[in-house]
């Protein structure tokens, strides 16, 4: 099965050549490590960013200059920073071509809980309702079962919603799936290596659905 890095090299073959890509906190920060060099891309923070470079070196960390997980960062040549305002405008008016996101669940229709877990103190939802609303393209990032060994691809999320019916692929570390909308399911496009069909499905407890040949995903 992948490990986190893994899932995010994984993730880093969907980006192309001209995207504008907010990246959450957790594993999706780790896409930016995989991008291949002859790809150009733009990465946006919504904390009023645009143009995120590689994270600093130790000793040249500028305490100002953060993304939106409060990870230093450094700026590319041509970079922006604005104010919030600018940034959710970006967002809203779909700007963002590619938006990859952690999660605590995801429903077999594409609903996604990632922001509060009941009982528990959050100083606020952050920026994911706006993205998830707004975004053309949702991968989100996740390990498949929790610590409890409990699937969290569901049929239907326990936990407050961040945004309905907006998800379009997830990346674990047993596979990718495609999620389907309409009709609801998890539909299974390729597989971790060396992980089975049958592992796969055990550890769904949504809609698992399979046509023809599923192939090993090539890292």
């Amino acid at each position: 099965m992948l490990d986190k890095n893994g899932i995010a090299k994984r993730i880093a073959k969907e980006i192309q050549d001209g995207y504008y890509i907010n990246l959450g906190i957790g594993i999706p920060t780790l896409v930016a490590n995989f991008i291949p060099d002859n790809i150009n891309i733009v990465l946006q923070s919504e904390n009023g960013l645009l143009g995120i470079g590689p994270f600093p070196v130790e000793g040249d960390e500028d305490a100002d200059l953060i993304n939106a997980g409060k990870q230093t960062i450094t700026t590319m040549p041509g970079s922006a920073i604005f104010d919030s305002a600018m940034s959710f405008g970006m967002i809203r008016s779909q700007k963002v071509d590619l938006t990859i996101l952690g999660a605590m669940e995801v429903s077999e229709f594409g609903d996604i809980a990632s922001w509060k877990i009941p009982g528990k103190m959050v100083k606020g939802m952050g920026g994911a309702m706006d993205l998830v609303a707004s975004a053309k393209n949702i991968i989100v990032a996740m390990q498949q079962v929790n610590k409890n060994g409990e699937s969290k691809l569901l049929p239907q999320c326990s936990l407050p919603l961040t945004g309905k019916n907006c998800i379009s692929k997830v990346v674990t570390e047993m596979g990718v799936f495609e999620i389907e909308r309409e009709l609801g399911g998890f539909r299974l496009i390729e597989r971790a290596p060396g992980v089975s069909i049958d592992e796969i499905r055990n550890a769904t407890a949504g809609k698992f659905i399979v046509n023809g040949e599923v192939p090993e995903m090539v890292l």
